[in-house]
């Protein structure tokens, strides 16, 4: 280990012990011998101390030590400084099996949390190299697929969580990465899988110092990438699952660790290995010391997990100029280009007629699918009919917001949920929720368009100057996604009832549409497409880049500030009802190019009846795919669109 990291290891052991003493003091005060254990059998403190404490600060040193760790063998194996298990999906593909297991299937865990963990967090580092692998396990395309599954993968997990309302406080709390312990076993099981994960690595270092050479250079010296590669992720993916199967999520933890021990002065892999680990292991004890300290001023219950994700997405944009990249898929394989656009529109305008009528009077009941009676048909239909039109309307704004995103970007990945905004506008909208004492949907309103233009601005305002090409937009993006995502996760631990409606909306619900509402998202659908269409030869010129637009005579600066305030618009009224995650902000414009809707204000159209028909499609799926119960409409339409983002992200560079 180098001079430099040395000190800060032992500056950082100094702090934390200073810490722990400090959260320890109310025992000690008691008149408890710290190492005393005939005192823990005669006292009350005595067992908070002995069996809660003490083993509490050894599970944080061991659990920052393996995410550290496994961080570690990740960036050097993968060549990228932005791969941990959170931010490849591993720790979020171990959470939801977990929470799928305590939820639908105990039997699972007869044989214990870690096979659970390790086959969840192994599923989806598989999905996520397999994808990657179609890239040339490119940097920025490893971390955008795999922060996708995680969050594809966190949605699930909140879905299964709020559809079991008697476990709902206690997953809440083990999902954020609570550190909480009654006793020693987990520390002493967590120690024994970090000596196995070092008596593992150790034969293997040199073959890590190789791989991160490069493959070429690897196989030139005669390493077999493709097993090695394989065998490290596997190491690394099972002690992610060994922490996850533990104390839940705790994230970033590994991101940040081996940035700080390469920022030390580590070099060589094995002092990044075990500089990682040390660092990892102050850093997670720090974090839960200081986490201790505000329970005990605030007497809330924070789980450490949940702050430490905190760190996670500012970590990501720092970071961000230091992971090399390829060009990510282009336009320029355009398909077909419509003679007549206008009769298509009309086309698919009456396809979308026809489908939201099918689903207005179709319905399942005990006795199959039916007709309404003509005695119920008019409550019936009324309160179906504000249901669709809302979750239509939500659609559309959605798709528009992903179109004007789309083409100001030059970025066939970007849309409000993938690239921050959704993300910032459900900031925004939980903010009120708790700030104001009753929020109406009007101010529930006004707070996520305000938090979807903030989010957007940073992350412009971050880019601007530093390469701001398209795949750095969309890492940036998705960064404010995770800090976004780590702030709601923090705020529904609090348990209190805006924690609980935070998480039932997240999942996406027309259930409280009313007529008013519905008015006013139909009103601003309508509102918002005129005035972006008025702009339609902005979002024809902008795309060809900043130079062109300027000689072409576009003002940059008043395009894309109303053009972004627009879109930031669309995507708040929209995230209101159906929550940040449902991927047709992504999926519409996709679809409408490929159907052959070239020009903007064609394009533009033909994304917002597509993003209307797909919410159509996800309300009456919702509603019926799981009869009697309704499964989440943002959740519905995200199966939906998952697999388009896969596609996508498979497809080869355009050349």
């Amino acid at each position: 280990m180098t001079r430099p990291l040395g000190t800060a290891v032992a500056f950082g052991a100094v702090v934390v012990s200073v810490l722990w003493w400090w959260n320890a003091l109310p025992y000690t005060r008691a008149g408890l011998p710290v190492f005393s254990l005939d005192a823990a059998r005669l006292s009350i403190d005595g067992i908070l101390l002995y069996h809660g404490h003490v083993p509490r600060a050894a599970v944080a040193l061991l659990c920052g030590a393996l995410l550290g760790l496994s961080g570690a063998i990740l960036q050097a194996v993968l060549r990228n400084p932005l791969a941990d298990p959170s931010t490849l999906g591993i720790s979020a593909g171990a959470q939801l099996a977990l929470t799928a297991a305590v939820v639908l299937a105990p039997g699972w865990l007869a044989w214990g949390h870690w096979p659970v963990a390790m086959a969840g967090g192994l599923g989806t580092a598989v999905i996520v190299m397999l994808i990657a692998s179609a890239r040339e396990y490119d940097p920025t395309t490893l971390v955008i697929v795999g922060m996708l599954v995680s969050l594809m993968a966190s949605a699930l997990a909140a879905a299964i969580t709020l559809s079991q309302g008697h476990y709902l406080f206690s997953l809440m709390i083990w999902n954020g990465g609570s550190l909480v312990q009654t006793g020693w076993q987990p520390a002493l099981w967590l120690g024994v899988t970090l000596l196995l994960g070092l008596v593992l690595v150790a034969p293997l270092v040199d073959v890590v110092q190789v791989l991160g050479l490069g493959s070429g250079s690897a196989k030139s010296l005669g390493v077999n990438v493709a097993v090695y590669r394989g065998l490290l992720i596997l190491i690394a993916t099972a002690l992610a699952a060994g922490v996850a199967a533990a104390v839940g999520l705790v994230a970033f933890v590994g991101l940040a660790a081996p940035a700080l021990a390469r920022a030390l002065g580590a070099r060589t892999a094995r002092q990044r290995i075990l500089g990682a680990a040390f660092t990892g292991g102050l850093m997670l004890a720090l974090c839960d010391g200081l986490v201790l300290r505000a329970m005990s001023v605030s007497n809330e219950m924070f789980p450490t997990g949940a702050v430490t994700a905190i760190l996670g997405g500012p970590l990501i944009l720092l970071m961000l100029r230091r992971v090399r990249s390829v060009p990510l898929p282009t336009h320029k394989h355009t398909p077909r280009r419509l003679a007549q656009p206008a009769r298509a529109l009309a086309v698919l305008c009456l396809f979308l007629s026809a489908v939201f009528c099918l689903a207005l009077v179709l319905a399942q009941g005990p006795d199959g699918w039916s007709l309404p009676q003509p005695a119920q048909a008019e409550l019936f239909l009324e309160t179906r009919f504000v249901r669709l039109a809302g979750a239509a309307a939500a659609g559309g704004l959605l798709a528009l917001a992903g179109t004007v995103l789309q083409r100001l970007t030059a970025n066939p990945l970007a849309s409000p949920e993938v690239i921050g905004v959704s993300g910032g506008a459900a900031v925004g909208y939980a903010t009120v929720l708790f700030t104001a004492a009753a929020p109406s949907i009007g101010l529930l309103l006004f707070g996520a368009t305000v938090g979807g233009t903030l989010a957007t601005l940073a992350i412009l305002g971050f880019v601007v100057g530093h390469n701001p090409s398209p795949e750095r937009v969309l890492l940036a993006g998705i960064a404010i996604s995770s800090l976004a995502a780590a702030v709601l996760s923090l705020l529904m631990t609090l348990g209190t009832t805006q924690s609980f409606a935070i998480l039932s909306w997240l999942s996406g619900s027309t259930s409280a549409l009313t007529v008013t509402l519905t008015v006013t998202l139909v009103g601003s659908l309508v509102l918002i497409a005129s005035l972006v269409l008025c702009a339609h030869r902005w979002l024809t010129i902008l795309p060809l880049t900043t130079p062109v637009a300027r000689n072409l005579g576009v003002p940059l600066r008043t395009a894309w500030c109303g053009l972004i305030a627009l879109a930031s618009l669309a995507t708040g009224a929209a995230t209101v009802i159906v929550g940040p995650l449902s991927f047709v902000g992504l999926m519409a414009p996709h679809l409408a190019r490929r159907s052959g809707f070239s020009a903007a204000g064609p394009h533009l159209l033909a994304s917002i009846l597509i993003g209307a028909l797909v919410m159509t499609v996800a309300d009456f799926g919702a509603r019926q795919a799981s009869f009697p119960y309704q499964l989440p409409l943002g959740l519905f339409a995200s199966l939906i669109g998952a697999p388009w983002l896969v596609w996508l992200l498979t497809r080869k560079p355009a050349s």
